[in-house]
């Protein structure tokens, strides 16, 4: 649900809100049913997304997806935007081809959603908010206009999040066990569940796995497994139109009420509460 408290720049009838914040702001993030990228000018802190965290140093681009539960911690006060938006306004999922934002500033266990800033793309951030605010204030507003604005903003937001990914400092500090763990869990995550099964698949040590993970991912994999199949649940629940039962067996739960147990454990709320709040994509028209 967007926010629709004072400073808010939004219109009803549209899904998508800017708003401008400071310290206050962060004490205390109701979880929400819109997408969430915050645009920080000023300050530095940890950013806590459900059970992950990382600390940051504006200027600063931070990403969150439906009804994550959000919370700051502040070590020097912060301030910027927050931009909201409904799928229902802005489809990533539908639109991949034009940002290549899904699975990169959204939808990722494996890398932070962050993008850093440098100075020229600060004030190139901070033109494109005010364009957005300008838009939300005339007499005259156009949804289009506005979708336009936000395409653009998540456009560049991957621009410059793949260049980052691809400089020589990057590749350079890639773990080939951790980045083979990556690719053993994308590909087993349905069917193996102990971090032991994955140890033994890269012959080593559990211990060594566990500690390994830590430190290039920044969590335990018994949490990266949890989290994948977390992530894989709500793309069914938002992305298609299967039932509750039959997304719990393609996700090889044992039945409905399992799975909204294991749902609701890392999420706070229940399957059919996300798939209400968030809705079915458009995507979930569209033949397979």
């Amino acid at each position: 649900m967007l926010d629709q408290s004072e400073g808010n720049i939004a219109d009803q009838d549209i899904l998508m809100s800017l708003q401008e914040i400071g310290p206050s702001y962060f004490k205390n993030i109701p979880q929400s049913s819109d997408y969430t990228v915050f645009f920080l000018t000023e300050g530095s802190g940890t950013y806590f997304a459900d059970i992950g965290k990382f600390e940051f140093k504006a200027p600063v681009l931070l990403f969150s997806t439906p009804l994550q539960k959000l919370s700051f911690i502040q070590d020097e006060e912060l301030k910027g935007f927050v931009v909201n938006f409904h799928s229902d306004f802005y489809c990533i999922e539908y639109h991949k081809k034009r940002v290549a934002c899904n699975g990169l500033l959204f939808n990722n266990i494996y890398i932070e959603p962050s993008v850093v800033l440098d100075l020229n793309q600060l004030e190139f951030f901070k033109s494109l908010s005010l364009d957005i605010m300008n838009e939300f204030a005339s007499s005259e507003l156009d949804e289009m206009v506005l979708r336009s604005y936000l395409q653009l903003f998540l456009a560049k937001s991957s621009s410059i999040k793949l260049k980052a990914m691809a400089s020589p400092e990057v590749e350079k500090a890639k773990d080939e066990q951790m980045e083979a763990f990556r690719n053993l869990l994308e590909a087993n995550y349905l069917k193996l569940h102990k971090p032991a099964d994955y140890a033994e698949l890269l012959a080593m040590a559990p211990n060594t796995l566990s500690k390994k993970c830590q430190q290039y991912f920044g969590k335990s994999p018994s949490l990266m497994i949890q989290e994948r199949l977390v992530m894989q649940a709500k793309k069914e629940l938002h992305l298609t139109n299967h039932s509750i039962k039959e997304i719990a067996f393609a996700l090889h739960f044992a039945d409905e009420f399992y799975f909204s147990r294991f749902f609701k454990k890392f999420t706070k709320v229940s399957p059919q509460s996300f798939r209400t709040s968030v809705g079915i994509s458009i995507v979930a028209q569209q033949p397979e």
